[in-house]
């Protein structure tokens, strides 16, 4: 046990108990914590906080842009990756800006320990290790927990993050086991308190790999994936990392590997009908993929360390619920891993979540007051998405204790605007991930700018330190002054031509402003740095972090026209998200909508004529109803 007593208070009440330490109830503990709030984390296993259950990497394709827009507000995850990071990599270079996503591999169980460490010396935040199976209720108004211990915890807000735990189901082939994660308990209790209460619950399904010894592999059989040289997450300078850097492997499945795992078909729950639950459709197991897609012979497979010394590797690539051996047997025929050991195999879970529908973009529940649900328990996947959820209850369920306005970012503003709003406006039908395509805005929401979009807002809050508005406001002066030289700056042709031939371009006729030549796709700011002494020395002026503030202002100037276009189309936009609904409104009695949009609207609630356009089953005919309605 381990719980810390607080002088001159009773230690059992508090402003804010979180239920969970993952990834969502991390953030939600830190952020709630760290603008004041008293605050109770509670977890099953202290040894397990930010425990990297899946893969040991955070970011990637638009999830990188939510650890960034974390940073961005004062969140934990990005300062932890970078940490831990063992590899650094910026995805998708060879496309537009838009499209850049970071990603790291960590090392597990450094991550979970430097997570740990910041919320023991976080001040205002207690940690007691047991489970919470039945929520306090009086009068449609969440009091307080009790634990399994029997002990009653009471707080003005309850934020449940539990993850895969509530009910959980493992399965490996025929075998079934309870549990949240291997060798850990289930949480049990709360699903049935809450559905005898009103609330929704569903059933989804996620899985994960095999776990396989290095010293079993045959690299010199696999292709090496190595990461940037240099490169991280968080917009604070320098964060301190001292971990050596490791590659990743790339292998490939074939057909006799398929042939071995189709044999163990009859055995797997996800096809013999013990598997009911909803799974990640972009995400499919081994078993799905050769189903799926039976014309491929090979399917990729990412070796990725666990850590910097750790001989235990993650098979992305290669999720599985199938009998262990089956599992074993097709991973040797795997070239390089022939001779292959796993440490343990590949299982799928079931778990219950609560249809996110029944939240409001505070992620705060519609049935009972001051109850927050982040993570998991919402049907989304990935640490990512999980750690903005937490980020963000932990934020509003300190801003409703105060009575000030709530914090909810537009889809405009953030991929966490995005997120939430498709959770609480479309519900899911899958595990919802994040894409870069679920946001009309991409280039408004970048990976670099994520400080400048954000940052300031958070401050207002109290949770961005006064140090990340001086170091914002001294990258946008040290940007702004590139961005007025590139427009101010000549540049002749006998200066410049040969460099433009050398890079393929047009040569100059005369003489033309700097910012005119660097529109062109051939020609970048860094390159021309080599050839003007003056763009050189301004380079050279930035004490932190050059090349990311160099490359922030050749962005803003390439894509300049693009960047404005999409502000424009938001702010048109914007004009729905103006119109208020009032809260309560009854649907019903608009005999003008369509039944479904009547049941929908209902159900969901939107307090704006835009967050009811986005409802699936609400036609553009009903919107014009309610503009008609509410626009006058």
């Amino acid at each position: 046990m381990y719980l810390l007593f607080r002088k001159g208070m009773n230690f059992s009440q508090y402003d804010i108990i979180v239920v969970g330490a993952g990834h969502a109830g991390c953030e939600a503990a830190a952020a709630a914590a760290n603008m004041g709030a008293s605050v109770l984390l509670i977890t099953f296993d202290m040894e397990k906080i930010a425990q990297m259950s899946c893969n040991p990497a955070m970011g990637g394709i638009a999830k990188g842009q939510i650890v960034r827009e974390i940073d961005a507000l004062g969140g934990q995850s990005a300062i932890v990756t970078d940490k831990t990071s063992i590899q650094f990599r910026m995805l998708n270079r060879s496309k537009g800006p838009a499209m850049w996503s970071p990603r790291a591999q960590s090392d597990r169980m450094k991550f979970s320990s430097v997570w740990r460490s910041i919320l023991e010396n976080t001040p205002n935040l207690d940690i007691f290790q047991d489970g919470v199976d039945t929520l306090i209720i009086d009068d449609n108004v969440v009091k307080g927990v009790i634990t399994r211990l029997g002990i009653r915890f009471y707080a003005k807000s309850i934020i449940l993050t539990n993850g895969t735990f509530l009910n959980g189901l493992m399965h490996v082939g025929r075998v079934q086991n309870e549990g949240g994660r291997v060798a850990e308990q289930s949480s049990k209790g709360l699903s049935d308190q809450l559905l005898e209460i009103g609330f929704e619950v569903g059933r989804m399904k996620t899985g994960t790999p095999a776990r396989i010894d290095a010293r079993s592999i045959n690299f010199e059989k696999l292709q090496p994936q190595f990461g940037d040289p240099v490169g991280q997450f968080s917009f604070l300078p320098n964060v301190e990392n001292h971990l050596s850097k490791r590659p990743c492997y790339i292998a490939y499945t074939n057909p006799k590997a398929h042939r071995l795992l189709e044999r163990g078909f009859k055995d797997s729950p996800l096809y013999n009908g013990t598997i009911q639950s909803i799974g990640p459709r972009y995400c499919p197991s081994i078993e799905d993929k050769i189903v799926t897609f039976a014309s491929k012979d090979s399917h990729h497979l990412f070796l990725e360390p666990e850590g910097e010394t750790t001989n235990e590797f993650y098979i992305n690539g290669f999720s599985s619920s199938l009998p262990w051996d089956i599992q074993w047997e097709a991973l040797r025929q795997i070239e390089g891993l022939e001779q292959v050991k796993i440490f343990r195999p590949g299982y799928a879970i079931e778990y219950d979540f609560f249809p996110p529908t029944q939240l409001s973009h505070t992620l705060e529940t519609k049935r009972l007051k001051n109850l927050y649900f982040a993570g998991q328990i919402n049907g989304t996947t990935g640490y990512e998405e999980a750690a903005a959820q937490g980020l963000m209850a932990g934020i509003n369920a300190v801003l409703k204790i105060r009575n000030q306005t709530p914090f909810i970012l537009n889809r405009d503003q953030a991929y966490i605007g995005v997120l939430i709003d498709d959770l609480v406006t479309k519900g899911v039908d899958e595990p919802y991930r994040m894409f870069t395509s679920r946001a009309e805005y991409r280039i408004l929401l970048r990976q670099d700018d994520a400080d400048v979009r954000l940052t300031p807002l958070s401050h207002e809050l109290g949770l961005a330190s006064e140090e990340r508005m001086k170091l914002l406001n001294k990258k946008a002066t040290q940007r702004d002054r590139i961005i007025s030289f590139i427009k101010t700056c000549s540049i002749t042709p006998e200066s410049i031509n040969l460099f433009l031939q050398e890079n393929n371009t047009s040569p100059i006729q005369q003489k033309m402003k700097l910012i005119d030549l660097l529109v062109r796709p051939q020609v970048s700011l860094f390159s021309l740095k080599d050839q003007m002494v003056e763009l050189d020395e301004l380079y050279r002026l930035i004490p932190d972090r050059k090349d990311e503030i160099f490359e922030s202002a050749e962005i803003l100037v390439k894509y300049s026209g693009y960047i404005e276009r999409e502000k424009e189309n938001a702010l048109k936009l914007s004009r729905l998200e103006n119109i208020q609904i009032p809260n309560g409104f009854d649907f019903r009695k608009m005999n003008s909508l369509s039944t479904e949009a009547r049941m929908k609207l209902s159900k969901i609630k939107p307090l704006t004529i835009g967050q009811a356009a986005r409802i699936p089953g609400v036609s553009p005919a009903d919107i014009n109803v309610l503009l008609v309605y509410f626009g006058r």
